[in-house]
């Protein structure tokens, strides 16, 4: 070899070891670049039946987010929001959680509003031992050690709705009008054994489900309107979900039924729905949250100002989810500052006991059986599409993870400080019948 092919040979590694050496280089850069920002993984349906209530999620995910960075981030790192789009549909959430964690690396998960799409995410949570935190009314029966529930349990919703109903209203037949999946049908399980145990009769209780996106309601309200005519005060205790409540509550101002005849209580309207109908031919009908926009608190003014800068439109409404994030959020943040880590064991352990304000001018709690305390609220449509109060707890409702009225659960609690660590303790036995 001569020494100028020697020196060509030399060359030729002196610059592929440099460039190895710059991409090397680039690729720590572009890791520490990763490692400067804590990500947050936001799962809602942009698109799709349920984008009319989960969009609404996603945009207040990103101001919490914002906002936080403008405080200075967290443990001296920035947020950086990860949004997908499962679409409205559910087996598509549990894709998309998978993404979130393995793929984007987020340290925590936002989002889901149907059970279904809860119980589709569930197994990778567990598997990919991550957190997410869950806003919305639900049909309890669930403690999972990677899930924090901040929307209703039944004793948070539905059962105090219908007390309201039957000592305020003198409700004696009950409508239980619900879109087919698990969240209706098993919150309709506790109401009708909660009903009965009230002493209704059998034949004063009607349960119906229609599908997601239903919108052909014409049959569905007659029937309702045939049933409260039997001469007992009627009402419908709705858990239909989604854009078919557009045409449900249209078609009940087609066919007169009026709040003073046959009131309605929902448990997942608020006001991003009512944005989108005419709510004259619904004033009085109700809803039972644990927020609404029309609360007069300092904390719920602060909140709507910052909500309408961030989005800069004056007319966009607040929510009882948007709420459960606001609180969950704010754990999650807390817990994370007293873990010192994003750790997700670390986190989990730190959380119960964690203490946030909520909107309603009080402090909301982790509990132990990662369901928080929240106050129950009953409000009345008005014409502007917000609610007036009628109805406040005095305190706050512990969040119950096992109904007390179902034979398979009112023995169950559950618990995930060390050493219990189970989601459904059979106090009975003295044995954990697993995961939760």
């Amino acid at each position: 070899m001569s020494s100028f092919e020697k020196f060509g040979a030399v060359s030729r590694r002196a610059v592929l070891g440099g460039l190895a050496a710059t991409a090397l280089m680039a690729s720590s850069s572009l890791t520490l670049a990763a490692d400067d920002t804590i990500k947050v993984g936001i799962l809602h349906s942009l698109s799709g039946t349920m984008a009319i209530s989960e969009t609404t999620l996603k945009d207040v995910m990103l101001m919490l987010i914002d906002e936080q960075n403008k405080k200075g981030g967290l443990l001296g790192k920035k947020l950086e929001a990860v949004v997908v789009d499962p679409a409205s549909d559910w087996p598509l959430f549990a894709e998309k959680a998978r993404e979130l964690i393995s793929q984007d690396k987020v340290s925590a998960v936002f989002g889901c509003w149907t059970s279904v799409s809860r119980k589709s995410v569930l197994p990778v949570f567990e598997e990919l031992n991550s957190i997410l935190f869950y806003p919305v009314q639900y049909e309890g029966e669930e403690s999972q050690r990677n899930v924090f529930y901040t929307g209703a349990a039944p004793n948070q919703q539905a059962i105090p709705a219908v007390d309201y109903l039957m000592n305020e209203e003198g409700v004696e037949r009950w409508v239980l009008e619900g879109t087919d999946y698990v969240y209706p049908r098993t919150t309709n399980k506790i109401l009708e054994a909660y009903l009965k145990a009230k002493g209704v009769a059998p034949e004063d209780i009607k349960v119906n489900y229609t599908p997601f996106g239903f919108s052909d309601w014409q049959t569905e309200v007659s029937e309702i309107k045939a049933f409260g005519s039997a001469g007992k005060k009627t009402a419908v205790v709705s858990t239909v979900n989604g854009d078919a409540n557009v045409p449900f509550y249209k078609e009940l101002g087609n066919q007169g039924i009026k709040a003073e005849d046959i009131p309605v209580v929902a448990f997942s309207v608020g006001e991003e729905e009512l944005a989108g109908i005419d709510t004259a031919p619904l004033v009085g009908h109700l809803a039972a949250w644990n927020y609404f926009q029309s609360l007069d608190t300092p904390e719920n003014k602060a909140f709507i100002d910052a909500w309408h800068t961030f989005t800069g439109n004056d007319k966009r409404t607040t929510n009882d989810p948007m709420e459960a994030h606001y609180i969950g959020f704010n754990m999650w943040v807390k817990a994370v500052e007293a873990a010192g880590t994003t750790d997700a064991d670390a986190v989990i352990d730190a959380l119960p006991g964690i203490s946030v304000p909520n909107l309603s001018g009080g402090y909301s709690a982790m509990m132990p059986n990662h369901h928080i305390t929240k106050p129950v609220l009953i409000g009345e449509i008005q014409d502007d599409g917000q609610f007036e109060i009628v109805s406040q707890t005095d305190g706050l409702v512990p969040g119950d993870a096992w109904s007390d009225y179902l034979d398979g659960s009112k023995d169950l609690i559950a618990d995930w400080r060390k050493p219990l660590s189970c989601g459904n303790f059979n106090v009975v036995t003295g044995k954990c019948g697993g995961a939760g």
